[in-house]
């Protein structure tokens, strides 16, 4: 088994082989200098999107500047999507998220993680990839850590400054380091703020 394929199969992989990093460099270089461009030209932005990222709805939109190991090719975006600035997608395996979903500013999704026990975090570095899944209308707020592996389900809101180490459901607020459920989501929160 190749270095790349153990890496689509969420095994233990070196990161640093050569065929991984020939493809990852093409994706470094389109996202410099995607980060290099007028932030109100949203042409330029939303044509990167559709190029590079493995999927993007309609009305998405990234405030810049954005970071990605691999640019956002691993990343699946849905529509009407907005991701404040400095969004970073460890995008190492699979980013998935559904329509209507909010980023604040200073978030970032990882989907990469290195072995617990020491032997194995010695050369040649090893990693292995859990796609992360986050569900439609969710509103994640400013500097929010996702781990990898992550489920966050439809409807919830992640409070800012959130760490989310395990999976979180559907129409909940939660928030916290570690992130947990605080509340369901109600109908009095159609006259209030969280």
């Amino acid at each position: 088994m190749t270095e790349k394929e153990k890496m689509i199969a969420g095994k233990l992989y070196y990161p640093g082989d050569e065929e991984i990093l020939s493809e990852q460099t093409v994706y470094s270089h389109k996202l410099w200098e995607l980060n290099q461009t007028d932030p109100t030209d949203t042409d330029t932005i939303q044509a990167y999107m559709k190029e590079v990222f493995a999927e993007c709805g309609e009305n998405s939109y990234i405030q810049l500047p954005f970071y990605a190991n691999w640019g956002g090719h691993h990343v699946h975006f849905g529509s009407n999507i907005y991701a404040n600035f400095n969004l970073t997608c460890v995008d190492d395996g699979h980013i998935y998220v559904g329509d209507w979903t909010e980023f604040g500013p200073n978030v970032t999704i990882a989907t990469a993680g290195h072995p617990i026990h020491p032997e194995l975090r010695e050369s040649p570095e090893l990693q292995f990839n859990k796609d992360v899944h986050i569900g439609r209308c969710v509103w994640i707020g400013a500097n929010t850590i996702v781990l990898p592996g992550i489920t966050i389900g439809d409807n919830s809101v992640i409070g800012a400054g959130s760490v989310v180490t395990k999976d979180i459901p559907a129409n909940v607020v939660a928030y916290g380091n570690p992130c947990r459920v605080v509340r369901e989501i109600n109908e009095s929160d159609r006259e209030s703020r969280p």
